[in-house]
């Protein structure tokens, strides 16, 4: 089943999903409207990378082509991803997500068109109740996928998992920020724990979960899955820095006024020398930081060397999963179409 056809089964069972939820939530007040036409806007975009791993995760543990429920239990990762995009705007206090406002902006936006006072109060709490339903509804779709009972229990224990792991990934991230700082391991280390088994390596689980693995194969699946999270988190870095806003939908340089301490700025640290170095640490994370600022970090993160630093990482780490990937005990099929998601979660520009 190609990424095309994925997407579009997700996009369908996300779009049946809220509307049987949409009667539960007008009979409580039609107050809520701009809350799910807020989630329908988050919905509407995304790759769909963690549903198309995990059926493919599916897939390579033998399960069949076309499982009535599989695609809700992959698309309740869709939801999940919502819950943490709407957190991660907040406690990065970013403007947009995906070319359009972030949901505490949105709603913040619609307080102020009201003449509400305590705008900006009402834009985060609000968005972190919407962050809550996501949350809350992808367990629900989840279990009422229509997947037998023995399969739920089996990918319950993942699921679990993965929505402790990247709870735990993200206090981490917050944690470096705190300190002004993180070494090339500890950003690492937040990488895996935030993105790469949450992104990748968990879908891949949970899909060879309900089909009822065998080791081995949950086994391979992580030495492709790991590489590979990586290795997108650290493209996801460069093109915050490096990318073009026609393309990502976020302003030039929006990760540098936000100050992540990524990777990719690690690498940059350790080789930038004394003087570009305190540069990039009095001008990262300033929220007022112009198109000059932003081209004078570009121009460190080049010539330091850091960048050239993170794209032998990726490249290392696209190695290392090909190559599990080739060992992997799976049918020929599921390694074609992990092959190809591999290049699409690598090679992007968005």
């Amino acid at each position: 089943m190609s990424l095309i056809r994925i997407r579009k089964q997700v996009d369908d069972a996300l779009t049946a999903f809220v509307e049987r939820q949409r009667p539960v939530l007008w009979a409580i007040s039609e107050d809520v409207t701009p809350l799910m036409e807020a989630l329908e806007a988050l919905l509407s975009g995304g790759k769909r990378l963690r549903p198309a791993f995990c059926y493919w995760g599916w897939r390579a543990a033998g399960g069949g082509a076309d499982e009535p429920g599989l695609i809700d239990a992959a698309a309740s990762l869709e939801l999940l991803q919502a819950s943490a995009l709407v957190h991660d705007d907040v406690m990065d206090s970013s403007d947009t997500r995906r070319g359009l406002p972030s949901a505490h902006r949105r709603f913040e936006a619609m307080a102020a068109g009201q003449g509400w006072a305590a705008g900006e109060a009402f834009g985060l709490g609000a968005a972190i109740l919407l962050g809550d339903l996501c949350l809350s509804w992808s367990g629900e779709m989840f279990e009422t996928s229509g997947l037998g009972a023995e399969r739920l229990a089996r990918g319950r224990r993942v699921y679990d998992l993965m929505r402790t792991e990247v709870m735990f990934g993200q206090y981490l991230d917050l944690l470096a920020g705190a300190r002004g700082g993180a070494t090339v391991e500890q950003a690492l280390r937040v990488v895996e724990y935030k993105a790469a088994k949450y992104t990748i390596e968990r879908p891949l689980h949970l899909g060879a979960a309900l089909a009822g693995a065998d080791p081995d194969v949950a086994t391979a699946l992580t030495g492709y899955g790991l590489p590979v999270g990586v290795a997108f988190q650290l493209r996801d870095d460069v093109l915050g820095v490096f990318g073009d806003p026609e393309v990502t939908g976020k302003p030039a340089g929006d990760d540098l006024r936000e100050g992540k301490r990524t990777v990719l700025v690690a690498l940059t640290l350790e080789r930038a020398g004394a003087a570009r170095a305190a540069t990039l640490n009095r001008l990262l994370g300033d929220p007022e930081l112009d198109a000059a600022g932003v081209a004078e970090l570009r121009g460190i993160i080049t010539d330091s060397g850091g960048l050239a630093a993170c794209e032998a990482l990726i490249d290392g780490y696209a190695a290392e999963a090909t190559a599990a990937l080739d060992a992997a005990p799976i049918a020929a099929d599921a390694h074609a179409a992990l092959a190809d998601l591999a290049v699409a979660a690598i090679t992007r520009r968005a």
